[in-house]
């Protein structure tokens, strides 16, 4: 194994293991101190290292995006595990066989899913996802769709009824920290309504579920609330910085590439859309597919030099460069950079300390 950054073939993902533990123990000791269950969302790294430092700490479960995470974690000794995703009803059966070997909870929006969890006539674990103004799914916390459902899954004799789950995503729109979190507190206080509306009816609601990174990193108080799911949390990326959700120097996932042409005003490097993923972050500011680092050490970005367009390999630069500089980009989301790589060039300071490998099956 290669024990040295600057010998590292581009390009590589490289994860600087101080500032992920770092980042896995500010986030817990926050979730401690709100008084809330941290259940990580694990689609960011997608390795089973990377989840061992979260659930040591944590120790409430995980969240995950597709089955196929859902299968790995569980075969690396996760036993609890939220698929955080609008359950799809062909996968209903491998759903199913996987929850015979760990606690595996489903989520529903809709009584076409409900029928077909209780069709099953298993007793699967099942949250009602409920739209706190990300309006990409979820009912009606004020509709109802809620009630019905919520009635319908308390009294199911086939199912058991987790709570409400709910996600910020749009805490990624705040302009400022302010924003996320007036955003993390208006998700607060909806699904605490929500509960309260259910319970006024009879129907009691176990658990409540919410978050996302920047919602988690501004908001103060998650009083009413059981447990959060933010996942972004453990590598952070450029968005974060620029939401004010983190600084530079916590951001612990770069990419090391190489310029390989030299233009009279630009220059190329061996990351293109397969490393960097065609993110453009959050608005406003500098356009960029990518800030470059001037000094790592001293987490200071180009005020000049970034990322600026990209092919699938081709990375082009915003001024030239010297044919075989070696340089570390920081991206604009490294949920989406992670899913490009194999492998994480485990680093501290500049020394290569270990690979982890990087689950990417679907």
């Amino acid at each position: 194994m290669t024990r040295e950054l600057a010998a590292l073939p581009t390009p590589a993902l490289v994860l600087d293991l101080d500032k992920l533990e770092a980042n896995v123990e500010r986030m817990a000791a926050k979730a401690d101190a709100l008084g809330v269950r941290l259940r990580p969302h694990l689609k960011t790294h997608k390795c089973e290292r990377v989840a061992r430092l979260q659930l040591d700490r944590s120790r409430a479960g995980a969240t995950v995006a597709t089955l196929a995470e859902a299968r790995y974690f569980a075969a690396h000794g996760v036993d609890d595990l939220t698929w955080a995703f609008p359950v799809i009803l062909s996968r209903l059966e491998e759903a199913a066989e996987l929850a015979r070997r760990c606690t595996l909870r489903l989520v529903v929006d809709s009584p076409e899913a409900v029928a077909a969890l209780e069709d099953l006539g298993r007793p699967l674990h099942v949250w009602l996802k409920v739209d706190c103004g990300y309006h990409r799914a979820g009912v009606d916390p004020e509709g109802d769709a809620l009630v019905a459902l919520g009635r319908r899954l308390a009294g199911s004799r086939r199912l058991v009824f987790d709570g409400l789950l709910s996600h910020s995503g749009h805490a990624y729109r705040a302009a400022s920290p302010e924003i996320a979190r007036r955003v993390a507190d208006e998700e607060r206080d909806l699904m605490v309504r929500a509960k309260e509306r259910l319970a006024r009816l009879g129907v009691e609601v176990p658990a409540l579920s919410i978050g996302s990174t920047p919602a988690m990193a501004a908001v103060r108080s998650l009083a009413g609330i059981d447990e959060v799911r933010p996942g972004n949390y453990a590598f952070f990326d450029y968005t974060q910085v620029r939401l004010g959700a983190c600084r530079v120097a916590d951001c612990a996932v770069t990419v090391l590439a190489s310029v390989v042409s030299r233009g009279r005003a630009h220059s190329v490097v061996d990351a293109g859309a397969l490393a960097l993923s065609k993110d453009a972050g959050p608005a406003g500011g500098t356009a960029t597919m990518g800030e470059i680092f001037a000094d790592y050490a001293a987490a200071a970005l180009s005020e000049d030099l970034r990322v600026v367009s990209l092919s699938q390999e081709h990375g082009i630069l915003s001024r030239p460069q010297p044919v075989g500089r070696r340089l570390r980009i920081l991206p604009n989301h490294s949920c989406l950079t992670v899913a490009h790589f194999d492998e994480y060039a485990v680093v501290r300071g500049e020394e290569v300390v270990d690979r982890w490998p990087i689950h990417r099956a679907r």
